[in-house]
């Protein structure tokens, strides 16, 4: 076990879903091969696939908190390079990320952190090269980007969690440890509270139609998502459990973006769906009238007819959940949980 732990540091509507295409596609696939699981003194590989590091003060803050949790940090060269809001230019960080893969001494890749980017590296990939080296892959937001890319040309499992430069919770990290480390396949619910009816402001499970369905779970960053849509970079969502989150986005734009799912085909697709957490959505422009982002949510996922809510801690918050992409899971809406029924490595 390690010896130090990190710490804190307009609407999509009835209409437009009934008219969007329900395509019928060949379901997720089963992983024919899983990223080996992670064991103390394996190399991480760092990489910085869209924003920078500002500087090498960060780096080490950073590699500091990699091994203190027993595992070895392997930086990429330019994590605190900087090309405007970029760490180098497209092709020497997708260079970087493709090397990470492709080096048999390094045993995961982990991002350290989003901002934006990581779109532009995906033509300069080489995804058949990268599907032979199944590796762990972990990170969050603007890496929603390669999650899908790797879903749908690779075929292997990937972590939508943390990123190495973020405050890791002491549940973070609990979290990543059982996931990646143990091979745990976990049940992960919306946090019971006794007292939540008090509190209005609390975090608390909204289910927007009930019941439980299978199927593997998929997504990831709302903005970063629906800006792949009409791309080859997103895997088929037939059968698929969505998850989404998003922070800083008015009510207007989350309901735009899941109009956007829905009319290109993909919410009508899927098993069932699950909204993490949308941290800070809300329009602060005076005078402004709103539906709610629940009321957004309610209104675009209730009409599906599959089990949908809403409540578990992931994305832009503390102590964020790890959610697998790829795995076989069940959820249960009404109890607010998913269920993990196989291991994301092997």
């Amino acid at each position: 076990m390690p010896t130090r732990r990190f710490v804190t540091a307009g609407l999509c509507t009835l209409a437009a879903t009934a008219l969007a295409p329900r395509l019928t596609a060949r379901p997720v696939a089963r992983p024919a091969t899983r990223p080996r699981r992670l064991r103390e003194g394996d190399t991480v590989g760092l990489v910085a696939p869209a924003g920078f590091i500002a500087d090498r003060f960060g780096v080490e803050a950073i590699l500091e908190s990699i091994r203190a949790v027993g595992l070895v940090p392997r930086p990429a060269a330019h994590l605190a390079a900087r090309e405007g809001y970029l760490a180098g230019d497209d092709k020497t960080r997708a260079a970087e990320f493709q090397s990470m893969f492709e080096d048999p001494s390094v045993a995961a890749v982990m991002s350290v952190r989003g901002g934006w980017g990581s779109a532009r590296i995906l033509p300069y990939l080489d995804f058949a090269r990268i599907a032979r080296n199944p590796k762990l892959f972990s990170g969050f937001s603007d890496n929603t980007a390669l999650h899908m890319a790797l879903a749908a040309r690779c075929g292997f499992p990937t972590l939508h969690g943390p990123n190495a430069s973020g405050s890791w919770h002491a549940g973070s990290w609990e979290a990543f440890r059982a996931l990646a480390f143990d091979g745990a396949t976990p049940t992960i619910s919306v946090p019971v509270d006794p007292l939540v009816a008090l509190d209005r402001g609390a975090d608390r499970l909204r289910t927007f139609r009930g019941g439980k369905a299978r199927g593997r779970l998929l997504g990831g960053n709302l903005t970063v998502l629906a800006a792949l849509v009409g791309t080859p970079y997103l895997p088929d969502f037939a059968g698929a459990i969505l998850f989404l989150e998003d922070t800083n986005e008015s009510e207007y734009r989350i309901d735009r973006m899941l109009t956007q799912l829905a009319l290109a085909g993909i919410l009508g697709k899927v098993a069932g769906v699950v909204f993490g957490q949308c941290s800070n959505c809300v329009e602060r422009q005076a005078g402004y009238g709103n539906f709610t982002v629940y009321q957004v949510m309610d209104r675009a996922f209730g009409p599906l007819g599959v089990p949908a809510f809403q409540g578990l801690s992931f994305g832009h918050v503390a102590g964020q959940a790890c959610m697998p992409e790829g795995v076989l899971a069940e959820i249960d809406a009404d109890a607010g949980t998913v269920r993990l029924l196989e291991p994301v490595v092997a």
